[in-house]
């Protein structure tokens, strides 16, 4: 049984000026359909957003679309819709995040904009709480995140970011290594929650 049997992926609904990024979403997309892990997206046909579902279904994956109604004219369109695996309309942003929450083992983001920095952000703090153990990976494709990555050393460096333990997202630069290294993650966690449990027993 695989460690993980799907990703989230958050990244832009637009292409970014650097032809590396939707390539990543491809490469990502395909490399996840191939190691049997399904996409769980926000249901977009364009952008960054549209070449991970596409390098998905090149290789026959499934792929989860959640997206707010008001959103498909922007984002999507019935017809792109309709090649998913699977499509979820949401009434607002709110039940979309929680149930892209619910259905994913891992949590990537690529590049994109304020709401893919807010969603991973979140998912963030999730875990800093406690509300769950599931990899975060920020795919720094041609160092995109390094900025964010800058900060949360900083906030890490004067004492904001408590419980710090719980806060771990993994850095990786070969987006062919991104699935690799959430199995690897999660299987980590999983021991970690284990021993967890055994020491709260006795």
């Amino acid at each position: 049984m695989p460690a993980i049997g799907s990703i989230c992926v958050y990244c832009g609904s637009q292409t970014g000026r650097d032809p590396a990024y939707t390539q990543a979403g491809q490469i990502l997309g395909r490399s996840m359909a191939k190691a049997g892990v399904g996409l769980v997206y926000g249901g977009g046909a364009k952008g960054v957003m549209g070449a991970v579902a596409q390098g998905v279904l090149s290789e026959g994956g499934h792929v989860t679309g959640i997206i707010p109604k008001f959103l498909v004219a922007k984002e999507s369109s019935q017809d792109s819709l309709n090649i998913l695996s699977e499509v979820i309309l949401t009434e607002d942003m709110h039940e979309r995040k929680h149930l892209m929450f619910e259905r994913s083992d891992a949590f990537v983001a690529l590049p994109g904009g304020i709401g893919t920095l807010e969603e991973i952000v979140e998912i963030m703090t999730w875990a800093q709480l406690g509300r769950h153990r599931k990899p975060i990976i920020f795919a720094n494709v041609e160092n995109f995140w390094d900025p964010v990555l800058t900060l949360l050393d900083h906030m890490r460096g004067e004492g904001f970011i408590h419980t710090g333990r719980l806060v771990q997202p993994a850095v990786v630069d070969d987006i062919a290594n991104v699935v690799a290294t959430a199995e690897a993650m999660a299987l980590r966690l999983k021991e970690e929650a284990m021993a967890g449990d055994d020491i709260a027993r006795m």
